[in-house]
């Protein structure tokens, strides 16, 4: 029986609240449910028990579901300005950009930056390396956008930007420490772990603006579907609203790669699962629902990763399980 929107929201909504108790409740190391709940509360249990579920499960489950929606939501951005099924944040360079800036950090420069006179090390280095990196690609797609008026060329651009990243990165791995090289590898494996529950709130306040924004910007998505000379008819700046639309999925991506790694396949595969599932191109229930489906297989993930199996799986090995699938699903489609 086919499910309207509603039904199919509802359905989505009740299985990513019960993935968000499945990955409080169970992780790497065996706790009771007793214990998990004890704790949850703010009860008096053994303080060991405390830090896994405040420190590294709650903020865990909520960057897995954060971090998911945002991916999946510029997929989704992406695929429609350049009509392409294979566009995405990875395709574009996005994320091999914040990838250059987190090597140039460890494998250059020795895991600190020097801004406005202070030194930034650590984690917070690798955060500001990301961003930066994630940030400046985002600044030449959208410059070169403002000068060609081709989806095509400007996706051909973004594909070899990417190379051009990719190679630098090899060229510093070569030239790197074996310990540095090592923890670089570690990062581009991807994980949902390294947000702290301090570096939650900031998490999640830049990525929901992102979110919002990406909502905003529904209805000129519609319009674009409808081809950018009547779009422009329409009264629709279509330069600037493809200018928005790179600002906030380059936001996004470089926020969740700084935080997270880069994540692979999601930004790709949920917003074709979003439309096989709803059935529809309306960008106010295709937004939502990319959010949803990204959440749901980013926490599926996660879970999976972290279960008790004396080792933790990396995000970026079970990602592309689920989203090879879909891709060769809609590229077989499509040549039907």
């Amino acid at each position: 029986m086919k499910l309207n929107s509603r039904a199919m929201f509802l359905c989505l909504s009740v299985l990513t609240l019960a993935l968000t108790v499945i990955n409080i409740f169970f992780g790497a190391v065996d706790l009771p449910a007793s214990e998990v709940v004890e704790a949850f509360a703010g009860g008096e249990n053994d303080s060991i028990v405390r830090y896994i579920v405040m420190e590294n499960r709650i903020p865990q489950t909520f960057t897995s579901m954060l971090g998911g929606a945002a991916l999946a939501v510029c997929g989704l951005m992406l695929q429609t300005a350049f009509r392409n099924p294979l566009a995405g944040p990875s395709i574009l360079g996005i994320s091999s950009g914040a990838s250059l800036g987190v090597a140039l950090v460890m494998l250059a420069m020795g895991g600190s930056v020097a801004v406005a006179g202070s030194l930034i090390a650590g984690y917070s280095a690798i955060i500001a390396g990301a961003v930066a990196g994630a940030m400046i690609i985002t600044g030449i797609l959208t410059a070169i956008s403002l000068r060609v008026h081709n989806n095509l060329l400007l996706l051909i651009v973004g594909i070899m930007t990417g190379y051009l990243t990719s190679s630098v990165v090899t060229l510093l791995s070569s030239l790197s420490s074996a310990e540095s090289l090592q923890n670089y590898v570690m990062w581009g494996t991807g994980s949902f772990a390294n947000v702290s529950l301090r570096q939650l709130p900031w998490f999640a306040g830049l990525v929901m603006c992102g979110l919002l924004a990406a909502i905003l910007m529904a209805k000129p998505l519609n319009i674009l579907l409808l081809g950018d000379s009547y779009a422009r008819n329409l009264g629709v700046r279509v330069e600037r609203v493809k200018t928005g639309l790179l600002v906030v999925t380059g936001l996004l991506t470089a926020v969740t790669t700084a935080f997270c790694g880069p994540v692979s396949f999601i930004g790709l595969a949920m917003p074709h699962v979003a439309r096989l599932l709803f059935r529809t191109d309306n960008h106010w229930i295709l937004i939502p629902a990319s959010m949803i489906t990204g959440a749901i297989l980013a926490m599926t993930c996660n879970v999976l990763s972290v279960m008790p199996l004396n080792r933790v799986i990396p995000i970026n090995a079970l990602t592309p399980i689920a989203g090879v699938p879909v891709i060769l699903y809609v590229v077989l489609s499509r040549q039907r």
